[in-house]
Formats: structure tokens, sequence, C-alpha cells
């Protein structure tokens, strides 16, 4: 049986159709609408593809401009906009039945030495094995997995684990912070290509990141009294890392006002070097207003 960590990498294997034209699948979910973190991973495949080996991505910023339908695929349009003898720059547009979903622009730069820092993790967490599995945690509160989760968590390339216990009624939600943390890896090895791993990781930072808009309003599981959906978000890669071994995603929310939200994001591995830092956006609307 494929596991969901060999089902994420296939899902990032485009099909080259064209000279800078890719296809990806949009496996057929109950979901509304296609992950964004999916669209994201896939276009900065197309993108990776096109550049020399020798050049990791620095940087990517990209925008949600419609929601795509689960089960159509989405074709991947790469235009190269710079080859230049340190940086090459290529810019995305995703198109799903004729219209444009999505776009993205991408900059890899080929290494070279130079001074570093970096701030300190803002605070000490636990181990992650020390942390239930996401799924334990909604299972003890419940007494049992919705069938609907039940069939999310077996297709779920990520192990999550939260730094903090979810927080179920809004009297534990009183007075919270907006902020959030969580340990994940993929649930299986993704082989030894940098892309697919950078890929792997830019999926992922898209399935938690905007808890932290939401901490303070409801609790992060059960009914929901918002609609939400990814806007923007952008992302800059500082140190290699590998998407199967555990990594700190800690996020936080300056802000939240007319409708979105603003959340930023911090990812360090169990050393605590800073790997890869991240900011949304996101529209947040009241459901049945």
């Amino acid at each position: 049986m494929t596991s969901p960590a060999e089902k994420l990498v296939d899902l990032l294997d485009l099909e080259q159709i064209e000279q800078n034209i890719f296809r990806g699948r949009s496996p057929q979910e109950s979901l509304q609408r296609v992950f964004g973190g999916q669209v994201a991973g896939q276009a900065l495949v197309a993108a990776g593809r096109t550049t020399e080996g020798d050049r990791p991505v620095h940087s990517l910023h990209a925008y949600f401009l419609r929601p795509g339908r689960p089960g159509v695929p989405i074709v991947y349009l790469v235009e190269r906009v710079r080859d230049g003898r340190s940086f090459t720059t290529r810019r995305v547009v995703a198109v799903q039945e004729g219209r444009t979903i999505f776009n993205l622009t991408a900059s890899f730069h080929k290494p070279e030495p130079g001074f570093e820092h970096q701030l300190p993790m803002r605070r000490e967490v636990p181990d992650p094995e020390d942390l239930p599995k996401v799924t334990e945690e909604i299972r003890e509160h419940l007494g049992g997995l919705p069938e609907a989760l039940e069939r999310m968590a077996r297709r779920q390339p990520f192990d999550i684990r939260y730094v903090d216990r979810l927080r179920w009624t809004p009297e534990e939600i009183e007075g919270a912070e907006p902020r959030s943390a969580v340990w994940m890896r993929a649930v299986g090895p993704l082989g030894d290509d940098p892309l697919i791993h950078t890929c792997a990781l830019t999926y992922a930072s898209d399935m938690t990141l905007l808890d932290a808009v939401r901490i303070p309003v409801e609790p992060l599981w059960g009914p929901r009294g918002f609609d939400m959906a990814s806007l923007d978000h952008a992302m800059w890669f500082h140190r290699p890392f590998r998407a199967d071994e555990w990594f700190l995603y800690d996020q936080e929310s300056p802000i939240a006002t007319g409708g979105r939200g603003l959340a930023r994001g911090r990812i360090y591995d169990r050393e605590g070097r800073l790997l890869v830092s991240v900011v949304q956006e996101g529209l947040f609307r009241k459901l049945g207003g």
C-alpha cells in the first residue's frame, strides 16, 4: 500500500507537457477547494525544474487568486524571467479549466560565503516525542475520531504535534495570545532530492499557519464560526533541511482587522537553527453573517 509520504512525492512529480509547461494532479477529495499548500508546492516544483540544480530556491512570493477544484488537473506555465550569474528568477501561473487560480514568483541563489547571525527561538518547547499526535488529542477529547477526520488522518502526509494542548471551549481561549507552535515532519522518507524537500515543506507551511489568527477568537477544533482562505504566501529559505526530519513551526499573528488576519512563522530544526521564515495573510468571514 502506498504511504501518504509516497503519495506526496508523487503529487509533486509533475508531468512536463511542453517546454516550460507542466501539469499537476489534483486529488478528488471532500474538500471544497484544492489545498493551497499543494498548489504552492507544485508551482515551486515547476519553477525548479527549469533552473540549474546548483541554485536552491531562497524565496517565493505567491497569491491565491481563485479556489481550485479538487479532481481537476492544474497546468503550470513557467516564465524564465532572469538567469543571472548568482540569481535565477522564475514566474509561474497556475491555470485550471482556463482560469488563473494562483501565481508565484520564485528566486534561486547560487550559494556563496557570508557572515551569519540569527535571533534565538523565543521559548523552550518539549521534544516532539513527548507530545501527542494531533489525532490522538482529538480522539482523547471526543472518545474517537469522526469519520471525516479518520479519512483525513489516513491521507495526512505530515505528523503534526501541537506544543500547547488544544483548546476546546470558549472559556479556554479567553485571554489567549495569537500564537501557536507545532512540531512537524513527513510521515515517511521523501528521498534525497533537495527540491522535493523544499516543495514538501512549502506544502506543509500552509497547513497550520493561520491557526495563530484564530486562537483568540475560537477553538481550533470543532465547529467553525469563520470561513477562511489563504490570500497570499511568502517564504524565505535560509538553510538546507529535510522535511522528513522534525522541524518546529513557531507561529504568531501580529494583527487581524477588516476581515483579514496576518500570520508569521519561523521554522527551526531541533538544534534551534532558523531554517525558513514565512508570512501569510488570510481572509476571515463570519459564517452566516
